[in-house]
């Protein structure tokens, strides 16, 4: 009997850590092979893929990204294979398997929560008596002699042992694609927490892998050469000595490799981030950390219980160590959360100035207390997956239209880091609030079209200049503290000259530079570069070099002084040099910029 493990992934870069875990089990008494597609390839494509395979099983993976794209393959599998069997599992089958059942007559059987060990007594009834009534977590279909057909689901099954699975990090197939890959990790299954929007609310209690098969996987898919691994565990540090005994091995045996964690962080113990701060080598780790409210009520009406003041301590300690990414979560759309409520939410969080900061809409999963008690509240919601909300009593359909703006920009700006000295100028000097400024861009962004066309990253200058310099009376009006239109001009030249790792070809603004002028600056900093900085001479640049691997502008302000002190002065200007990589003594892979003092032109010639 062959057979087959499929699922959809959001993206190429993205690994079933299901279908391993299943195979693990399973292929010592089975012939079993993994195919993997994304959600942008051709059905057809997928469908003459696992044709070639020539299986007898086909098991999908469901989640809700890719549910609808699944059942378009599985509806043409079954008309040109009528004989495969086709099992479904996942978390978006796993609830509400009825439903499913009744929807997807299509489907024969379907795999209810944990998997393991049920897809192995499936696959053993398949090979022999077929008593699927027999087999705990699973949902069939049964034929009653008078033509009735009957939907049953069987009683769960017990939780494994997790003592007792096999690893599913070491199948040999896997090895050359680790290195283009995310790896999923899990050192446990559940979470301690009841948040009513979670799926994994509904699992009571946390399960642990045992720590020497833990750290053996680790060392093996980093021999291998894993570049990246995100552990899947819902709340990593929820077991204080279980995380650190965890970070303190990945400190001394990472060799580059980078590992992502879901943390919940007003629970983070102190001990735990000093020695963070004090061990962990810069860009190794990643938190990703779930806020989604600051609101106390919402809070309360999720049974999410959060300590705010605790978080902010947290972050921002991380945060200061300089070692580690802080990745923050935002739902809109929560119970008691209106349009007023949420943009304080997404204020107190983007205070922290995490490095990204993710906006989600509530998904009213299905299985999950929010969705049960969706009437209460007044939710209307995608009757297809996602699920996602369209309004509710407080917080109506064009409220979430207006925010979803603000999630546009703040992912193609903020989250993309493609000017950062330029926005936290523009957020905390010309609009009242960070909420506002994406709000504002966001609206105008709309307005212009922009939502349905590309961009490159020289539009992504232009269109917030054409915002800043289209909006400049208004913003300088209510703006509570002084801001200038040209100093936010010269923070987004620096930043788009720092956002290439080569010298651009073009420039997004009229140059205005006179070329006699050009040369002229090009020839003194080749003749006087200690005149820059000691750092500065050290690159040893002729002009020719210059030419070749320099940009220079002239900005209106004293720069050094501004990033030093958060000080706009115009008492001096400032020529920025920036250079590329090639340039010097040493090959560079970035840019870097410096500056030389001037004084201000005549208002004539500026």
């Amino acid at each position: 009997m062959k057979v087959v493990l499929a699922t959809l992934n959001a993206k190429y870069i993205h690994t079933s850590l299901a279908l391993r875990c299943l195979k693990a089990y399973s292929e010592k008494d089975f012939d079993i092979a993994i195919a993997e597609y994304t959600i942008k390839d051709p059905a057809m494509n997928i469908v003459a893929d696992l044709f070639a395979h020539g299986p007898d099983v086909i098991g999908f993976s469901c989640y809700i990204w890719n549910i609808e794209e699944t059942i378009t393959v599985i509806d043409m599998l079954r008309k040109i294979k009528p004989e495969l069997h086709i099992v479904l599992g996942g978390p978006e089958v796993s609830y509400d398997t009825a439903h499913w059942l009744e929807r997807l007559p299509q489907v024969d059987t379907i795999v209810v929560g944990e998997g393991e060990e049920t897809f192995h007594h499936l696959l053993t009834e398949l090979s022999g008596s077929r008593k699927f009534h027999l087999v705990f977590g699973l949902a069939y279909r049964k034929a009653h002699e008078d033509g009735r057909i009957e939907h049953i689901v069987n009683p769960p099954r017990p939780k494994l042992d997790l003592a007792t699975l096999p690893s599913p990090h070491r199948f040999p197939e896997d090895v050359s694609r680790l290195a283009s890959r995310v790896v999923y990790f899990e050192t446990s299954r559940g979470c301690p927490f009841s948040c009513q929007f979670c799926l994994s609310s509904i699992e009571v209690g946390v399960r642990y892998f045992d720590m020497e098969r833990t750290k053996s996987d680790i060392l093996y898919l980093i021999d291998s050469g894993a570049k990246l691994i995100k552990f899947v565990d819902r709340t990593f540090n929820i077991k204080r000595d279980y995380a650190l005994e965890i970070f303190k091995f990945l400190i001394e045996n990472h060799r580059g490799c980078v590992f992502q964690f879901e943390i919940t962080a007003d629970i983070m113990r102190p001990e735990v981030l000093d020695y963070l701060a004090e061990n962990a080598p810069p860009g190794v780790f990643r938190f990703e950390i779930g806020v989604q409210s600051t609101n106390d009520l919402t809070n309360e009406a999720v049974q999410r219980r959060q300590n705010f003041a605790k978080l902010s301590r947290t972050v921002n300690k991380v945060k200061a160590s300089g070692k580690i990414d802080q990745h923050l979560d935002l739902i809109a759309g929560l119970p008691h959360e209106n349009y007023d409520s949420f943009r304080n939410t997404f204020n107190d969080v983007f205070a922290l100035r995490p490095e990204e900061l993710q906006l989600g809409f509530l998904k009213m999963l299905r299985g999950t207390g929010m969705r049960i008690d969706a009437e209460k509240h007044g939710y209307i919601y995608m009757d297809r997956a996602p699920y996602e909300i369209l309004g509710n009593d407080i917080l109506p359909f064009s409220d979430i239209v207006r925010i979803k703006r603000v999630e546009d920009v703040l992912e193609k700006y903020w989250n993309a880091h493609r000017m950062d000295h330029a926005l936290l100028y523009l957020i905390e000097r010309a609009f009242p609030s960070a909420f506002d400024f994406f709000q504002f861009f966001g609206d105008f962004w709309e307005g212009r079209g922009w939502q349905k066309i590309g961009h490159q990253l020289e539009d992504l200058f232009a269109r917030l200049w054409a915002f800043l310099s289209e909006d400049y009376t208004k913003r300088a009006e209510t703006a509570e503290r002084d801001w200038s239109l040209d100093v936010a001009l010269g923070l987004m030249k620096l930043d788009y000259f720092l956002g290439h790792n080569y010298k651009p070809r073009k420039v997004w603004w009229d140059f205005s530079m006179e070329k006699d002028d050009w040369s002229g600056w090009m020839r003194r900093l080749a003749e006087r570069p200690s005149g820059v900085s000691e750092a500065f001479a050290g690159l040893g640049l002729n002009e020719k070099e210059l030419h070749k691997h320099a940009v220079i502008e002239r900005l209106p302000f004293d720069l050094r002084r501004y990033l030093a002190e958060g000080v706009v002065s115009k008492d001096e200007e400032t020529l920025l040099i920036v250079i590329y990589g090639g340039g010097g003594k040493t090959e560079q892979r970035t840019a870097n910029f410096y500056t030389l003092a001037l004084q201000p032109q005549p208002a004539a010639q500026a």
